[in-house]
């Protein structure tokens, strides 16, 4: 199943590609910002999202210093060591270092991801500016 499971994440991260960026969505085709592409992904492919979102604002990691994504994907997924992304895998990032990671995004291949920045959904390559900032990542269950 793990196989399988991943090839529909990564299927559902690509059809969320075009969908414009709008902070705290999560509809494929009418908006998301990063976290609303992975909750619509686990709607998607997994069912009913596991918590509530909470409300937050564009700041809020450096409102609080809090690693609360972590811990929020700790909750639900798998760890995965950063030697070891898969396709399939949430990887969060964080901005500088010191601050808390506030960016998702879904590996689609081993140098590419779907994340939601800078207007829509899209993939990009996981270029060394990006994985220079790389710090966690997260298999769904049962992948």
């Amino acid at each position: 199943m793990g196989a399988e499971l991943r090839a529909r994440i990564v299927a559902e991260a690509r059809g969320w590609i075009g969908t414009p960026y709008l902070h705290r969505a999560s509809l494929k085709g009418e908006g998301a910002d990063c976290l609303g592409l992975v909750r619509g992904i686990w709607r998607a492919v997994l069912g009913t999202e596991p918590q509530a979102l909470p409300p937050y604002a564009p700041d809020w990691a450096e409102a609080t210093h809090e690693e609360q994504m972590a811990e929020a994907a700790r909750r639900h997924m798998r760890e995965v060591p950063l030697s070891k992304i898969e396709p399939g895998d949430v990887l969060l990032f964080r901005w500088r270092e010191g601050f808390p990671a506030k960016h998702a995004a879904v590996l689609v291949t081993r140098d590419r991801m779907v994340h939601a920045h800078d207007g829509a959904v899209a993939e990009v390559f996981l270029a060394p500016w990006w994985r220079r900032r790389l710090a966690y990542a997260f298999a769904f269950p049962g992948a």
